[in-house]
């Protein structure tokens, strides 16, 4: 996301708060006007066992459009719930969060979501190791990034319930082009050396844009050799937010204008990356309808070639790829419309964003670990091997409506969401329960 207000904490769009992901946080940032009402719809699912919390709190607003989610709903939706009633709640592992700034109100805030919803009680471990560096929020983004931070913790909390979390704080405010770049590789490498956890979660990013100079490149070359050892070597597993401004991202180093022709962001383009998109997802009665968020980060990188990986899709695919790194590799729900109950200061809100797509699936690869009994480490091989296996139709839904094209200060032409892979979903959303263990076989194969 971009943490521009989350800059792309990506968009998390917080709709009563109207918080938004930072250019940093996430992708691009995605704001809804929030109606005057008192009451918001929550979606049900009809499978909901009585036990669990499926009542929203009362939101400062509502819409026909607005759909609230609980976590069990969530989970419901993603077929992460029979794994929890199986006891994989992501016990053992641990999820590792990497943000500038943190929240002061992160514990106080996750102890009311937990109260709300009947979640395990969480005590969050935040570190900040970078006591010696001289702190810097050049664009006031430091409430934004409390925002970020709550949102990424939810959402793990939410789908994992018994993972641990680790937050690691940055002093400086990652924003566009290198800017806190060096600091947020530092704290990567502090994961690293003291083997706090197997799954790394980044809902921040910078614009290709940005990063085209001498310097920016240096920069991405240090950050592509950390990945790649990290993947292959220590099995860890790197989520990245595919943005929040559709076919484009900023251009400039404040996150406020647009680039006019179709780019990507980083970390999200890097091909040891797991990059998440976005979706819009609404329930309408028993039936489930997903589609692309049009805001949806998604394209393909000026500086990755096409990864091995991506080169087992098929020909219509590979013209469209053309040698180039194509962003997402999968998605999860991301429209703010239709978004998590979220806690944050005092108040309750819904909260969307690549910023929240890549933490949900943060939190299925902590229990995806739990099942295999090791860390997965490097997921893309499997996720692609099942994109073209017989099972492609259960691990995922494939989205296939809607688009990410710019209708903002600038009208910048995306990509439509196809049957299989696209540059708006990727191979689209999961089914955990289906998903997971295919995952886990294709994955020794």
């Amino acid at each position: 996301m971009s943490i521009h207000t989350w800059k792309r904490m990506l968009p998390i769009v917080v709709l009563g708060l109207l918080l938004v992901a930072c250019s940093s946080p996430g992708g691009g940032g995605a704001t809804t006007t929030a109606p005057t009402s008192t009451t918001v719809r929550t979606a049900v699912p009809t499978d909901a066992p009585p036990t669990q919390i499926d009542t929203c709190p009362t939101l400062p607003f509502s819409s026909p459009d607005v759909y609230c989610y609980t976590p069990h709903q969530l989970r419901v939706a993603y077929g992460v719930e029979s794994l929890i009633e199986h006891g994989f709640t992501g016990k053992g592992q641990t999820i590792v969060d990497i943000v500038s700034f943190g929240s002061p109100t992160l514990q106080q805030d996750m102890d009311m979501f937990d109260k709300q919803f009947g979640l395990p009680p969480i005590t969050v471990q935040v570190i900040e190791p970078l006591k010696n560096v001289q702190p810097s929020d050049p664009n006031g983004d430091r409430s934004g990034w409390a925002g970020e931070t709550e949102l990424d913790v939810q959402i793990m909390h939410a789908i994992a319930p018994d993972a641990h979390i680790v937050v690691l704080v940055s002093p400086v405010a990652e924003t566009e082009g290198i800017i806190g770049l060096p600091e947020f590789r530092a704290l990567v490498k502090y994961s690293l050396d003291n083997h706090l956890g197997n799954i790394i979660s980044q809902s921040w990013g910078a614009s290709e844009v940005t990063l085209q100079d001498q310097v920016g490149q240096q920069e991405i070359q240090k950050w592509d050799t950390l990945f790649h050892q990290a993947t292959t070597q220590q099995g860890i597993t790197f989520f990245g937010s595919s943005g929040d401004n559709g076919a484009s991202d900023f251009t400039d180093l404040k996150g406020t204008r647009l680039s006019s022709t179709p780019t990507t962001s980083f970390p999200a383009d890097d091909p040891w990356i797991t990059s998440v998109g976005g979706t819009s997802l609404v329930h309408s009665g028993s039936t489930l309808t997903e589609t692309a968020w049009p805001d949806s980060g998604g394209g393909f990188s000026k500086f990755f070639p096409q990864p091995v990986y991506q080169k087992l899709l098929p020909a219509a695919v590979q013209d469209q790829l053309n040698q180039r790194r194509g962003v997402p590799d999968v998605s999860a729900a991301a429209n703010p419309q239709t978004g998590l109950a979220f806690y944050f200061n005092g108040g309750w809100s819904l909260v969307g964003g690549t910023s929240a797509s890549a933490p949900l699936w943060s939190g299925i690869a902590a229990i995806a670990d739990q099942v295999a009994g090791h860390p997965l480490g490097f997921i893309n091989l499997g996720l692609y091997k099942l994109a073209t296996s017989s099972t492609y139709a259960q691990d995922f839904r494939d989205i296939t409506a809607g688009n990410n094209t710019v209708h903002k200060s600038v009208t910048v032409p995306g990509y439509a969401a196809v049957a299989g892979w696209d540059p708006v979903t990727g191979l689209g959303t999961p089914n955990a329960e289906k998903l997971i263990p295919d995952l886990i076989a294709a994955l020794k194969s």
